[in-house]
């Protein structure tokens, strides 16, 4: 599919609003590299807002940061650290990235789009990072690989289906936040009784 030549009208902009700031919240180096590199060779027709992400030096250092990511994410312990660290990066270019879709189109709508992008980028960021800690409790390693593999398929997917079929992309998106707020507070509850164990001091014989 050509996807440089489908028209990008209200329901186009709004899937990759909302499945860019989605996306960044896994995988933010991959989004900007991919649309990026998508968007010089023509491969898709990007917005006027998006099209800085075009120009080799940005596509080409998020290339370099994806590299890096891409086996930081896979290693024990290190990913957490990585997610901890990219709380503070995932979610405001989630919301940047949301509101340069709309580029030119009114301070109102890059507004309402930056606060869907940012909202959608936590929801994925903590989701992420949440999973990847109860997964870092067990004690082989081969989950953290697979849960990894996992995200890169699913943003790859995401994007493909931000242009080729943008109503489909909303409506899983819908479902997917869905899924987010019911499985967030589990999530924390599981984290935080797996930090109330290790907290606990251990108790000697015949004491109470």
């Amino acid at each position: 599919m050509d996807l440089a030549h489908l028209p990008l009208d209200l329901a186009g902009l709004l899937a990759l609003a909302a499945g860019l700031g989605w996306a960044a919240g896994l995988r933010l180096y991959t989004v900007v590299f991919v649309v990026g590199l998508a968007g010089h060779l023509g491969i898709a027709d990007l917005p006027p807002g998006l099209r800085v992400l075009q120009h080799p030096w940005v596509f080409g250092a998020a290339g370099v940061m994806l590299f890096i990511e891409f086996f930081a994410d896979k290693i024990p312990l290190l990913d957490t650290a990585w997610d901890t660290v990219h709380t503070f990066i995932r979610i405001p270019a989630g919301a940047a990235l949301a509101a340069m879709v709309f580029g030119g189109q009114g301070l109102e709508w890059q507004t309402a789009m930056a606060i869907m992008g940012g909202t959608l980028a936590a929801g994925t960021h903590f989701t992420k990072a949440g999973t990847r800690a109860m997964i870092n409790a067990s004690p082989e390693p081969f989950s953290n690989a697979a849960a990894s593999f996992s995200e890169d398929i699913v943003v790859l997917a995401g994007l493909w289906l931000m242009f080729a079929h943008p109503w489909l992309m909303l409506a899983l998106l819908l479902l997917l936040v869905i899924a987010t707020a019911w499985l967030l507070p589990r999530l924390w509850r599981g984290i935080t009784g797996i930090l109330g164990g290790l907290s606990l001091p251990g108790t000697r014989p015949g004491t109470n």
